[in-house]
């Protein structure tokens, strides 16, 4: 699989660095101007390129600012103004990575004075070593000040508050913290621009663990120190993903305690999202990671059945298919179910009661009608009160419904909530309106579903990459005439569970609830890719 530009990070010994540091005469670009610019290019730890020149701010230097640089307004009175330097330095800064100490306030001072004359702002990367230094040594320094880190590090150049003193001994720096970022496991440059985001947490050791990860699509999986999968996930960007855990802006509350159980990394990868996708959805089906919340979705999957074995039919929800009746599903939830079920007999008046009525059943002398009759919402034959052939027709409308043979129901609730919202019944309208979203998405992935597995075996190609499709799963993916397969390193239970299943369907012919999620990841690409 070959990598895209973004996802392709250079090596920190080919990257150029482009070290720069402002004097001003002022603390903000509001406030005072730039009095001088250094900057110095590096490439693989040597110097390639300087830039240094004084510049007249357009406005008296205040008396501290002269005492701490040295800088006065007699020698600065000759100079350029900034406008006739951007060009200049935007030139000289090229496509390098900026780095700055204390980044902000010298990309603040520059941004703005290319707004200001209408020029396009710098889009260049950006390393600032303030933050390198935090995440690095300040547990060895007394602050992170240039000046304290020249001092406590023992750099070769100390700083002066002149821009090219300053930016000599923040190129120091910088090299001197990618060899300390190297025990993070930390060699090329998007891992160095990462790298103050991760967290100072206790964890942070494992980063090492991260090391041979690739930056391609793939499945990830943390593992305890008995192998046992903690956790999946799929990513893109396999390395980019799983370092992200590390960070501190990982807004899950389970993060940390699944970093100090996780012991090891295996990944899988594949030459696209899909296969990831599926891979994923397996693994996690079949070992039920614990912190995998999706991995218990499954056992909440139901079905609805229209029980057209029983001489007076009903809607019921049940947990299991069965190879009675008209049975659809599996259905996500059962309060989806539930709502597909009520969507069904608002409209059409099937019986509701669980009475059990076989052929030659004969109410009882004075049996009650349920209320739902009484309302003109159901017909009760267990009262006696049904007409055997009305019924018949209003379960052949359910069955029709179900089957998505006719909209009847769904056009129905759809006049009912038009009304509603005509007389600005507006909440009884957004209920039918749910409803009828409810029942329309059960029906999608019903017909979805059914769709691809009736194609059987087939096979298509997208991007270069070809996906053989037997009976709505994914049996193989090849990618440039080479049969994809998992890494032989992966742990015996790993592979196992991601070995396509035999089948999707029980010994009902219904599908199972353990195959929906893939029938489903699967149609859903085929019909995106139309």
């Amino acid at each position: 699989m070959q990598l895209s530009l973004d996802d392709a990070s250079p090596a920190l010994s080919n990257v150029v660095f482009c070290v720069l540091d402002l004097e001003t005469a002022g603390s903000s670009a509001e406030v005072g101007g730039i009095t001088e610019i250094g900057a110095v290019k590096y490439q693989g730890g040597e110097e390639i390129a300087r830039f240094n020149t004084l510049v007249n701010p357009g406005c008296a230097i205040p008396s501290f600012i002269v005492m701490l640089t040295g800088i006065t307004d007699i020698m600065v009175m000759n100079s350029p103004p900034i406008e006739d330097v951007l060009d200049d330095l935007v030139k000289f800064i090229g496509d390098s990575v900026i780095v700055a100490h204390n980044a902000r306030f010298d990309m603040g001072f520059i941004q703005a004075s290319l707004e200001r004359t209408g020029k396009p702002r710098l889009t260049n990367k950006v390393v600032d070593t303030v933050s390198l230094a935090r995440r690095l040594v300040r547990s060895e320094v007394p602050n992170c000040k240039l000046s304290t880190l020249a001092e406590s590090l023992g750099l070769k150049h100390q700083p002066a508050h002149r821009a090219m003193n300053d930016v000599l001994a923040t190129g120091d720096l910088l090299h001197y913290l990618i060899e300390r970022a190297a025990g993070f496991g930390v060699y090329d440059l998007n891992d160095l621009i990462a790298l103050p985001k991760l967290g100072s947490h206790p964890q942070a050791k494992k980063l090492k663990l991260t090391e041979t990860l690739p930056r391609t699509t793939g499945v990830y999986m943390f593992t305890d120190a008995q192998g046992e999968v903690l956790y999946v996930g799929k990513a893109s960007n396999l390395r980019s993903r799983v370092r992200s855990y590390f960070g501190t802006n990982e807004s899950r509350t389970k993060v940390g305690s699944l970093l100090k159980l996780m012991q090891g990394i295996e990944f899988i990868q594949t030459p696209d999202l899909l296969t990831a996708e599926v891979l994923e959805l397996r693994i996690i089906g079949r070992l039920r990671p614990r912190y995998n919340h999706a991995g218990t979705r499954t056992a909440k999957y139901c079905y609805v059945r229209l029980t057209t074995e029983e001489e007076w039919p009903r809607l019921l929800v049940s947990k299991t298919p069965s190879a009675k009746g008209i049975c659809i599903g599996p259905i996500s939830t059962r309060n989806m179910a539930t709502e597909v079920v009520d969507a069904i007999e608002s409209v059409i008046p099937l019986r509701r009661c669980t009475v059990r009525m076989g052929r030659n059943y004969v109410a009882p002398e004075g049996a009650p009608v349920c209320s739902a009759a009484r309302l003109g919402l159901a017909q009760c034959p267990c009262s006696g009160t049904a007409e055997p052939e009305s019924y018949a027709n209003a379960v052949q409308q359910a069955a029709d419904a179900l089957t998505g043979k006719s909209r009847f129901v769904l056009n129905a609730l759809t006049e009912r909530m038009n009304a509603h919202s005509d007389a600005q019944r507006y909440e009884e309208a957004a209920y039918l309106r749910d409803r009828i979203q409810t029942f329309e998405t059960v029906l999608r992935r019903q017909e979805q579903a059914e769709k691809l597995c009736s194609q059987g075996k087939f096979t298509v190609s997208f991007n270069n990459i070809v996906y053989e499709v037997d009976n709505g799963v994914l049996a193989s993916t090849r990618n440039a005439d080479q049969l994809f397969m998992p890494l032989s390193s992966l742990s015996k239970h790993i592979q196992e569970a991601i070995i396509p299943p035999a089948g999707v369907h029980d010994v009902h012919g219904v599908l199972r609830n353990d195959a929906m999620d893939e029938v489903l990841c699967i149609a859903k690409f085929l019909e995106a890719q139309k």
